[in-house]
Protein backbone atom coordinates (compact mmCIF):
# COMPACT_ATOMS: atom_id res chain seq x y z
CA UNK A 1 0.00 0.00 0.00
CA UNK A 2 1.17 3.32 -0.94
CA UNK A 3 1.79 5.94 1.81
CA UNK A 4 0.19 9.33 1.37
CA UNK A 5 -0.02 12.64 3.63
CA UNK A 6 -3.93 11.78 4.64
CA UNK A 7 -2.53 8.38 6.03
CA UNK A 8 0.35 9.95 7.31
CA UNK A 9 -2.09 12.89 9.10
CA UNK A 10 -4.50 10.64 10.35
CA UNK A 11 -2.16 8.09 11.98
CA UNK A 12 -0.71 10.74 13.66
CA UNK A 13 -3.99 12.45 14.63
CA UNK A 14 -3.83 16.15 13.22
CA UNK A 15 -5.34 17.88 11.66
CA UNK A 16 -5.32 18.11 7.84
CA UNK A 17 -4.77 21.22 6.11
CA UNK A 18 -3.61 21.25 2.47
CA UNK A 19 -0.05 22.49 3.62
CA UNK A 20 0.22 19.87 5.88
CA UNK A 21 -0.21 17.62 3.08
CA UNK A 22 1.31 19.51 0.27
CA UNK A 23 4.61 19.17 2.35
CA UNK A 24 4.21 15.48 2.99
CA UNK A 25 3.57 15.19 -0.41
CA UNK A 26 7.32 17.11 -1.38
CA UNK A 27 8.73 15.06 1.00
CA UNK A 28 7.36 11.81 -0.80
CA UNK A 29 8.24 12.89 -3.73
CA UNK A 30 11.20 13.85 -3.66
CA UNK A 31 12.50 11.07 -1.63
CA UNK A 32 15.45 12.98 0.50
CA UNK A 33 16.14 15.32 2.82
CA UNK A 34 14.44 19.29 2.45
CA UNK A 35 15.70 22.12 4.19
CA UNK A 36 12.85 25.24 4.88
CA UNK A 37 14.35 27.13 1.78
CA UNK A 38 13.59 23.98 -0.42
CA UNK A 39 10.54 24.21 0.63
CA UNK A 40 9.86 27.26 -0.15
CA UNK A 41 11.20 26.70 -3.86
CA UNK A 42 8.86 24.50 -4.28
CA UNK A 43 5.66 25.60 -2.57
CA UNK A 44 6.08 29.41 -2.77
CA UNK A 45 3.05 29.99 -4.55
CA UNK A 46 0.37 28.35 -1.89
CA UNK A 47 1.91 28.77 1.08
CA UNK A 48 3.95 31.28 3.19
CA UNK A 49 7.31 30.85 4.80
CA UNK A 50 6.21 31.09 8.39
CA UNK A 51 2.94 28.68 7.54
CA UNK A 52 6.19 26.36 6.35
CA UNK A 53 7.96 26.76 9.55
CA UNK A 54 5.24 26.16 11.52
CA UNK A 55 4.17 23.05 9.85
CA UNK A 56 7.77 21.52 10.18
CA UNK A 57 7.97 22.67 13.48
CA UNK A 58 4.62 20.20 14.15
CA UNK A 59 6.24 17.70 12.05
CA UNK A 60 9.17 17.47 14.53
CA UNK A 61 7.11 17.62 17.56
CA UNK A 62 4.63 14.71 16.43
CA UNK A 63 7.56 12.52 15.25
CA UNK A 64 6.53 12.62 11.22
CA UNK A 65 10.58 14.29 10.83
CA UNK A 66 13.68 14.55 12.26
CA UNK A 67 16.21 17.31 11.36
CA UNK A 68 19.43 15.87 8.84
CA UNK A 69 23.03 16.84 9.84
CA UNK A 70 24.38 17.70 6.42
CA UNK A 71 27.64 20.20 5.32
CA UNK A 72 25.83 22.44 3.57
CA UNK A 73 24.72 24.26 6.87
CA UNK A 74 21.02 24.39 6.85
CA UNK A 75 19.31 22.61 8.81
CA UNK A 76 17.57 19.59 6.69
CA UNK A 77 14.62 17.41 7.25
CA UNK A 78 14.06 13.97 6.55
CA UNK A 79 10.35 11.91 6.21
CA UNK A 80 10.60 9.39 8.82
CA UNK A 81 9.87 5.70 7.94
CA UNK A 82 8.81 4.01 10.79
CA UNK A 83 5.19 3.24 11.37
CA UNK A 84 3.06 4.81 14.37
CA UNK A 85 -0.32 3.06 13.25
CA UNK A 86 0.29 0.44 15.57
CA UNK A 87 0.32 3.11 18.66
CA UNK A 88 4.09 3.24 19.21
CA UNK A 89 5.11 6.88 19.31
CA UNK A 90 8.75 6.82 19.90
CA UNK A 91 11.55 5.73 18.15
CA UNK A 92 15.64 6.45 17.63
CA UNK A 93 16.72 8.96 14.68
CA UNK A 94 20.22 7.83 15.15
CA UNK A 95 21.21 6.36 11.78
CA UNK A 96 23.39 6.94 8.88
CA UNK A 97 23.18 9.80 6.61
CA UNK A 98 24.04 9.58 2.70
CA UNK A 99 24.65 12.84 0.98
CA UNK A 100 25.54 12.68 -2.82
CA UNK A 101 28.25 15.00 -3.98
CA UNK A 102 26.90 15.03 -7.67
CA UNK A 103 22.69 15.97 -7.29
CA UNK A 104 23.32 17.23 -3.54
CA UNK A 105 20.77 14.82 -2.29
CA UNK A 106 21.31 13.68 1.64
CA UNK A 107 19.07 10.62 2.20
CA UNK A 108 18.60 8.24 5.50
CA UNK A 109 20.35 4.67 5.41
CA UNK A 110 17.94 3.49 8.05
CA UNK A 111 19.24 -0.09 7.69
CA UNK A 112 23.10 1.14 8.57
CA UNK A 113 23.89 1.38 12.19
CA UNK A 114 25.63 4.11 14.10
CA UNK A 115 28.78 2.49 16.05
CA UNK A 116 28.71 2.47 19.83
CA UNK A 117 30.63 5.06 21.33
CA UNK A 118 31.49 4.90 24.64
CA UNK A 119 31.43 8.64 26.00
CA UNK A 120 33.31 9.61 29.33
CA UNK A 121 31.90 10.09 32.75
CA UNK A 122 29.39 12.89 33.15
CA UNK A 123 29.10 13.04 29.20
CA UNK A 124 25.32 12.85 28.12
CA UNK A 125 24.49 11.71 24.44
CA UNK A 126 21.34 13.59 23.03
CA UNK A 127 21.65 12.78 19.66
CA UNK A 128 24.57 10.85 17.43
CA UNK A 129 24.63 11.22 13.28
CA UNK A 130 27.08 10.25 10.92
CA UNK A 131 27.37 11.42 7.21
CA UNK A 132 28.70 9.47 4.75
CA UNK A 133 29.20 11.52 1.71
CA UNK A 134 30.07 10.22 -2.08
CA UNK A 135 28.21 8.69 -5.45
CA UNK A 136 24.57 7.77 -4.95
CA UNK A 137 23.16 4.82 -6.48
CA UNK A 138 21.80 7.06 -9.66
CA UNK A 139 24.37 9.07 -10.22
CA UNK A 140 26.96 6.45 -10.50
Amino acid sequence: MAITPLKILQDHNLRVTSCRQEVLKTFIDKDSALSHADLENVLKNDFDRVTLYRTLKTFLEKDLIHKVLDDSGATKYALCSHDHSKGSHHHDHDHVHFKCEKCGKTICLEDSTLPLVKLPEGFVNKEANLLIQGICNKCN
